[in-house]
Order: C-alpha cells, then structure tokens, then sequence
C-alpha cells in the first residue's frame, strides 16, 4: 500500500432515524447509519456514502474496515488500488462508498453530470418514480394509495405476502378500483410464498392487471421463480440479487424484471453495467435505493437517468428519512424525479456533514 493512511475527514459515520420503522428480513430498523466518504482524484474531491442494510449487505464494523483499507490502499491518486481492496460481494456498501466518491470526482473533472458520465447521447430532466404504498388493511392500502395517485404517481408498489393471499388479493382489487386503470400496481412478497401460494396469488393478481410481483418466492429458489413465468404476471427479481449473481439469474431465465440496489451491488458503475446487461437479455431493470441517504440516493438517480426509456424506479425514498445529510437535489414531483444536471452527482461535498 502507499501513501499516508486516512484520516477521519476522509470517513466520517452517520446515523439518521427514520420517519417509521422499516421492516427487513433482520428485523425493524428505525435509523440508517453510515459514512460519508471524500476522495481527491483528478484535482477534484469527490463525496459517496456506504450505508449498509442489515441482511441484504455486510456490518457496520466490516464497512468501516473495508473504507479505511480502500482509501489507504487509494492514497495518492492510486484509485485502483483502493478499488481492489474492496470485493462486491464482501463488502459492497463500502465499495458504494468509495465509487461513488471517485465517480463524482471523475465527473466533475469532466464537467458532466454523472449520468451523462456514463451516457453523454442525451439531457435527462428526470426519470419516473413509484410510490410505495406499503402494507396495512385494505382502507388504509386504499387511502394510501388514492392520496398517491392524487399527487401524480401513476405506478404503485403494495407490500403483499403479510397476510393470506386472499385478503392481499381482496387489498389488490380495492386499490385497483380506488386508482382506475391508468395506474400501474407492482406488488412485493419480499420471498414469503410458497410455491403454491405464489401461483394461486399470480392467477388471482392477472386480471387486477398487475405488472409484476417482486420476489414472490424465496431468494435461493431461482428455478421455482423461473417456473411462475409466463403466467400473465412479471417475475420480478431483488433479494435473489444478494443469494446470486446477475448471471445465474440470467441462466435460471428466472426473471422479466431485475431490481437494482446500487449500494447492494457494490456501486453505481456496476449498477449501470447490470441494467445495460438485463436490457440485452430482454429483461427490464429498475433501479432502487435502500432508503439512503441523500449522496447516495442521488447517485441512484444518476444511474436510472443513464438507462434509456427507464421504467419506474424505486427513487423516492427521501420522505422516509426523518433527517437528512444535505438539501436534497433530486425533488420528487408529479410521479417523477428530478436529475441534477451539475458535474458530477449534483451534492456539494462541503455542504454535506453528518
């Protein structure tokens, strides 16, 4: 390794609650905690954020070890060495981390936003985004949803699976009628069906005109989810994203839809990569955050902005945090989120502090 180890500037930790608990297959959490990570490369600093997620990347502790040891590794310009240092499938928030910040810096010595970092044929203004409405009784659901669509999202996401599959589907129905026809409904079952479940719910679910189930079955069960396709119903693939690659996912055909979580895969050039990959496959990716913060949450933008034609994604996540890091510059409005056109990813480096 060269150069002098990090100091605390370069890594400085974070927690942030949140407005409510989210749940995760480990458990409720009611705050996100992470670093926020600068790195000076090509006469510019860059700023990412490594926020892991309980079940679905590694620790606290290994993400804080995995950054001092990339920018250790990185001191002096030797970015690639500080890369190599972190595997994606080890420790892959820690890897955003550290991409993300040499990523804004490589933009912005360009003088490109990201986006256009990756894809410089087109302006992107924005990119549309779903909203979630979660999981709660059928009036609740419905209300949540009707209040959604009044605000101009015209794609839905209802949790499914928390309960039997004939009061999600009776759930489905009502939403459906609430919303019209004009809306898209995609439905996540966050892996908790059987195999029989799972198909009676698919057949009820077709003609509510539902787009796509994310993981309707669980993570490891890639045959199982290539089996319920074609039933009308699009498979849709996240938490097999942590159990296996991208290419066992392609060679299983398990999946019409791939969701991608950059901090989950390790950054936002390898989230690209992956969606330009499902797109040649006939598969349509659709990127998502892990309730991040603001840095990282913007990176993401960046990413669903380079994916031409993208569909709905997963973007607005900003409410769900009771705090932030930095003004947020990717408002969400009218079912869609705005790009920042600045170089780079679009945050002010000096301006975000834990």
């Amino acid at each position: 390794m060269s150069g002098a180890p990090p100091t605390r500037d370069d890594i400085d930790p974070f927690s942030l609650p949140l407005e409510s608990p989210l749940g995760t297959a480990a458990g409720d959490i009611t705050e996100r905690s992470g670093f926020l990570v600068r790195y000076d490369h090509r006469g510019e600093t860059g700023v990412g954020e490594a926020t892991p997620l309980p079940g679905w990347t590694e620790s606290l502790d290994d993400c804080e070890r995995g950054l001092e040891r990339a920018l250790e590794a990185g001191a002096g310009g030797a970015h690639s060495a500080g890369l190599l240092e972190l595997d994606a499938g080890e420790v892959p928030a820690a890897r955003h981390g550290f991409a993300t910040a040499l990523l804004d810096a490589d933009a912005r010595a360009d003088g490109l936003p990201l986006y256009r970092w990756f894809d410089d044929s087109r302006t992107v203004e924005s990119v549309p985004v779903n909203a979630t409405v979660g999981d709660a009784d059928r009036e609740a659901t419905v209300e949540r949803a009707r209040k959604a669509a009044e605000r101009g999202f015209d794609c839905l996401k209802l949790k499914v699976a928390a309960r039997p599959v004939a009061e999600d589907i009776e759930r489905v129905r009502a939403v459906r009628e609430a919303v019209g026809d004009g809306v898209t409904l995609r439905l996540d079952a966050n892996g908790a069906w059987s195999r029989e479940e799972a198909e009676r719910a698919l057949e009820r679910f077709d003609p509510l005109d539902v787009a796509y189930v994310e993981q309707p079955l669980p993570a490891e069960d890639l045959a199982g989810l290539a089996d319920l396709r074609g039933a009308g119903v699009d498979i849709a693939v996240d938490e097999g994203l942590v159990e296996h690659s991208m290419a066992e996912v392609f060679d299983a055909d398990a999946a019409d839809v791939v969701v991608l979580k950059p901090m989950v895969l390790g950054g936002p050039g390898n989230a690209q990569t992956l969606a330009l990959r499902a797109r040649e496959r006939g598969i349509e990716p659709v990127v998502t955050t892990t309730v991040d913060a603001v840095v990282a949450r913007t990176a993401a933008v960046h990413v669903a902005a380079a994916i031409p034609d993208v569909a709905p994604c997963g973007l607005a996540t900003a409410d769900m945090l009771a705090e932030d890091l930095a003004d947020d510059p990717a408002p969400v409005s009218d079912g869609r989120i705005a790009v920042p056109q600045e170089p780079g990813i679009g945050v002010d480096s000096d301006e975000v502090r834990p």
